[in-house]
């Protein structure tokens, strides 16, 4: 009989008898076996962000490896599941399909499928609030999960209270209030703690996040971008010192300002 981990026509069982074989109390692997879900999350985000990072560079041959790696987590957070007796990856698979299938009426149901993408989210948000409901979770942003990126999260609280109505009604006021808090901020700068201070940097950074959903704008995938762009120009001025002979450390700012509009313009040119 061929053994189960070398066969490579049943992938989804071999996965899945791999992680129960890295977790064997007594054959297994020690690093593997000391894990519990706690010490495995911080590895799951981190994949999940690798998945984006292939995805952004458009590298195909690294975002299957790292599709692979992010699926590795599931079915190692299914492992320890059904070590205790919770759930497993049989149950997970299924528990999603049903939510999928019960989100989607028009598709495997009796509703119609005519209608548009704008009227599919607010049917979807409507099942969502639903399910909420189903587990007693009945205020506005209840479900939100605490462990998200704080933007990821600061957008979807966001984007919850304006399915309610509590939302400013352009992006004017959202400019109009972040001058008003650059201004609260200037002055805790001056006169307040420094818990106070980063209380009003915290209220900055939230309302720029609803900024950035008034236009239309992921700030997640903006910053990212920001700080490609960062990088790339930098290691531009970096670049242009070590022309001269220089490191940074060997420079000072006004030189290395100058370098940084010098590549800027090259980079718009």
């Amino acid at each position: 009989m061929t053994n189960l981990v070398y066969d490579t026509s049943q992938p989804m069982p071999r996965l899945i008898e791999i992680m129960r074989r890295l977790r064997d109390p007594d054959t297994g692997c020690p690093w593997d076996i000391e894990q519990d879900f706690a010490s495995i999350a911080p590895y799951t985000i981190e994949e999940a962000y690798e998945v984006a990072d292939a995805i952004e560079r458009g590298d195909m041959e690294e975002l299957e490896g790292e599709l692979g790696d992010l699926l590795l987590q599931t079915v190692y957070h299914t492992q320890m599941g059904a070590e205790a007796g919770v759930f497993d990856f049989a149950s997970v698979a299924n528990a999603i399909s049903d939510k999928m299938i019960a989100r989607h009426p028009h598709v495997f149901g009796d509703e119609s499928r005519d209608k548009s993408a704008e009227q599919q989210v607010a049917d979807w948000e409507k099942i969502k609030a639903a399910e909420r409901a189903g587990k007693a979770q009945g205020g506005t942003l209840d479900g939100v999960a605490v462990g998200l990126p704080a933007l990821l999260r600061a957008l979807k609280l966001q984007k919850r209270a304006a399915r309610v109505g509590f939302d400013w009604p352009s992006s004017d006021e959202v400019l109009d209030k972040i001058l008003e808090e650059s201004r609260e901020l200037v002055e805790a700068r001056d006169t307040l703690t420094q818990n106070e201070v980063e209380e009003e940097f915290g209220d900055l950074m939230f309302v720029m996040v609803n900024l950035g959903r008034h236009l239309g704008l992921d700030p997640e995938a903006s910053l990212r971008a920001a700080n490609a762009k960062f990088i790339r120009r930098f290691e531009g001025v970096e670049a242009k010192l070590a022309e001269r002979g220089k490191t940074p450390s060997q420079s000072d700012l006004a030189e290395m300002d100058a370098l940084w509009d010098e590549v800027k313009r090259e980079s718009r040119s």
